[in-house]
């Protein structure tokens, strides 16, 4: 069972404001960038371990981690042409605040799960296009990385999408789309940060 990502359009669209702002951040953003990297690897790991699947469903989530890992490594590249150290960073609290919204009962909760996987895919996605455009004339190096990432964040959504539809009892769009509006309140609570997934700048969502 599959989803159709064109009928669980995002609540909330990233004002145009947002990548402005994070221009002065550039550094920031790309050690953030490496650790996001570093846990989609894990979590795609265990999701290997945790989900009953074929093989065809084995080795793309085996290379979606692989693409993760690779990810990782070119951000560490980058880090280290710009002498930026590889080092511990607090997270927005996106991640952890999207994940309270995961039901507790299986098989209800491997489902939030991986689309909360897919919702976290789907942001990253917008918000790296984002920077690729913003970025473009003051650092042409790192726009055209963030570029290069954006196919592989719409990918791993609709994979996330279709193993979430595999291991449900029904339709998974309802839910993909409350859990839309979740973290529609959720970026509008956040602070503006120099993270890929914190608020908009002044707070606003809009």
């Amino acid at each position: 069972m599959t989803v159709d990502t064109h009928d669980a359009r995002s609540a909330y669209v990233t004002p145009p404001r947002w990548a402005i702002a994070q221009r002065g951040h550039v550094d920031e953003l790309l050690l953030e960038q490496a650790h996001l990297e570093k846990k989609a690897a894990a979590g795609a790991v265990a999701f290997l371990f945790r989900l009953r699947l074929d093989a065809r469903l084995h080795r793309q989530l085996s290379a979606l981690a692989r693409e993760e890992l690779v990810h990782f490594e070119r951000t560490l590249r980058l880090l280290d042409r710009r002498q930026v150290a590889f080092l511990p960073l607090v997270s927005s609290g996106y991640a952890e605040k999207l994940k309270k919204a995961i039901r507790r009962d299986m098989p209800e909760r491997i489902v939030d799960e991986l689309l909360v996987a897919a919702v976290i895919e789907r942001r990253s996605h917008e918000r790296m296009t984002m920077l690729a455009e913003a970025l473009v004339d003051r650092e042409p190096e790192v726009a055209a990385f963030y570029a290069d990432l954006c196919p592989s964040e719409d990918r791993h959504e609709e994979l996330y999408l279709e193993l979430a539809g595999m291991h449900a009892t029904g339709d998974v769009g309802d839910r993909y789309r409350e859990l839309l509006g979740y973290e529609a309140d959720v970026l509008q609570r956040l602070p503006f940060t120099a993270r890929l997934h914190g608020g908009a700048p002044d707070g606003l969502g809009a």
